[in-house]
């Protein structure tokens, strides 16, 4: 039975967050702290961001996340020896005592967020602990789950979130006064945010963290792939082994709500005339000359009317909304609630890319899905391809449909701003 949406089943047995001892890089090893972080593997465009953070330090974490060899098996091999190496050589380090971690985010805008970075049980969505909003593509789990075999080891945390009382429960009221303290790490990153790490091994103070969030339900903001791959990881080792556990970070949202944004499509091979021939007589089709920001400005007014996308790579912009409704009554699945079914996701994969542009969704020669909004824009330009840009979903859209059970297409969503990678990492064999 699937208990999500039931308080009193998650009262039993809810979000378990463990100390784990935490791998960090040694700053004293490494030209900068912020030269050896990235963003999430999947954020990272790829080349020109991937070249970048090479670049930025040869003890980058993206040469553990995403290392580049000719073959799926050597890049996994390269990855194992790199940590290996780095820990050997004490570019990397162990903590002493086991802890949670407290971060902290923040940027010159007002963007603050903090939260609590542990080693979290890994649990079935038939427990409701940890809902997913989104579906995964199985070749990226089978990627990510061979990089985690090889390593042994938890590389960077994805993103929870669960909604406390709003108030100074145990949890917020034990990173409050731990923030008050000196930080084990502070820096800045060249997005212009300001990342801080402190350490939590005070017995009493992990115990009020636990018995707080034992009562919480988390709902997957980033990282669905990666969760997917704790749970095939732990069903193949077996319990108990250090596999029962995932390295996450747990943001309470009530306090520190997140930023939603839109993930975008890039179509490989596939020129802007073509995809826009292929919408005559089913969307209408508007040219706009206009900047970036007033073309999404424009987005965001025709999204509040109905499906509503933007097609650019041919220098201009065009605003496509107003389906033909007898299309998605052909198109989109109807055994769904309504809430899903008019998602432009579910439009754009059910209807666009499936009946017609004829696009496989999980084939990434034929689409990329990127977060930056200009670099969709930039890479559809310069390679004759076709970049579709999408509006964001609002978070309580998400988190309803979660609770239902119901999984959004895959990539639908951007929450932000995410944890930094290579801040602290998990060694299994620790």
């Amino acid at each position: 039975m699937n208990t999500a949406g039931h308080p009193e089943a998650t009262a039993r047995r809810g979000l378990e967050l463990t100390p784990f001892r935490g791998l960090r890089y040694d700053p004293d090893r490494v030209g900068s702290l912020a030269a050896v972080t990235s963003p999430p593997y999947d954020v990272v465009v790829r080349p020109d961001g991937l070249h970048h953070l090479q670049d930025s330090d040869p003890h980058n974490i993206v040469r553990l996340i995403l290392p580049q060899a000719d073959t799926p098996a050597a890049r996994n091999e390269q990855a194992a020896r790199t940590l290996h190496r780095w820990q050997s050589e004490g570019v990397l380090t162990t903590d002493t005592d086991p802890g949670l971690y407290v971060y902290e985010q923040a940027d010159g805008d007002g963007m603050l967020q903090r939260g609590v970075i542990g080693a979290l049980r890994v649990s079935e969505p038939s427990e409701g602990l940890v809902l997913p909003h989104e579906d995964v593509m199985p070749h990226v789990v089978a990627d990510r789950a061979d990089l985690m075999r090889a390593t042994s080891a938890n590389l960077e945390p994805l993103l929870l979130t669960y909604r406390g009382n709003g108030t100074a429960a145990d949890t917020s009221s034990v990173i409050e006064r731990t923030i008050e303290g000196p930080p084990l790490l502070a820096t800045t990153t060249e997005d212009g945010f300001s990342h801080r790490l402190w350490s939590i091994t005070d017995p009493a103070d992990l115990a009020r963290i636990q018995s707080d969030l034992i009562h919480r339900q988390a709902l997957i903001a980033d990282g669905h792939h990666r969760w997917a791959t704790y749970r095939r990881l732990r069903a193949e080792h077996g319990s108990p082994s250090p596999w029962d556990y995932g390295l996450v970070l747990l943001v309470d949202t009530a306090r520190y709500p997140l930023r939603v944004r839109a993930i975008h499509r890039l179509l490989h091979g596939m020129p802007v005339p073509d995809a826009l021939a292929a919408l005559d007589g089913h969307f209408r089709v508007r040219r706009l000359e206009v900047p970036l920001a007033a073309a999404l400005e424009t987005l965001a007014d025709a999204a509040c009317a109905g499906n509503a996308f933007l097609i650019a790579g041919d220098g201009a912009f065009h605003l496509v909304d107003q389906p033909d409704a007898a299309l998605l009554a052909r198109t989109v699945p109807g055994d769904h609630p309504a809430a899903w079914r008019t998602l432009d996701a579910t439009v754009l994969h059910a209807t666009l890319l499936a009946h017609v542009w004829h696009v496989p969704e999980d084939d990434p020669t034929r689409i990329a899905y990127i977060h930056d909004t200009a670099a969709t824009v930039e890479k559809a330009e310069r390679d004759g391809g076709t970049a579709v840009l999408m509006h964001p979903v609002r978070e309580d859209v998400v988190r309803d449909l979660a609770r239902q059970g119901v999984t959004m297409p895959r990539k639908s969503t951007s929450f932000g701003p995410k944890p930094a990678s290579g801040l602290v990492l998990r060694a299994l064999d620790l």
